[in-house]
């Protein structure tokens, strides 16, 4: 029998562990993880989602999206779910916000570390200054 009859097998236990946290995944467990997360914002896009933790949005996934979340909940641990969903609304809003950022005329600037000189063409490109 299982750890204090939960789990039907080992897998099943270190599924568990893995999804809670207690055990890191290992590379085809992260493989799983990120294939229901990919196959989930599928979902999310076809219907429009960004935001599956916010009101509207997650009444959507809820209706919509519900067998390809539950998955992304049973292959990934607990914390990643979180991390990605919220993940998803920062790189949403970070793309819109550079988009609104260049329709304004908005010149990228080079970067540079601190303590280095700016000379023509060093520092890497992808910040925008007004």
């Amino acid at each position: 029998m299982g750890f204090f009859g939960l789990f039907s097998s080992p897998d099943d236990k270190r599924k568990e562990e893995v999804r809670t946290g207690a055990r890191a995944p290992d590379r085809s467990e992260r493989r799983q993880c990120w294939d229901a997360r990919d196959n989930f914002y599928k979902c999310l896009d076809k219907h429009d989602v960004i935001d599956s933790l916010g009101d509207e949005g997650k009444k959507t996934a809820d209706k919509h999206c519900a067998q390809e979340d539950k998955a992304f909940q049973d292959n990934c641990a607990s914390a990643w779910v979180t991390y990605f969903k919220k993940s998803r609304v920062a790189e949403y809003q970070k793309k819109k916000t550079l988009e609104r950022l260049q329709k304004e005329g908005a010149n990228k600037v080079p970067m540079q570390r601190p303590g280095e000189i700016a000379t023509a063409g060093s520092g890497s490109e992808g910040s925008i200054a007004r």
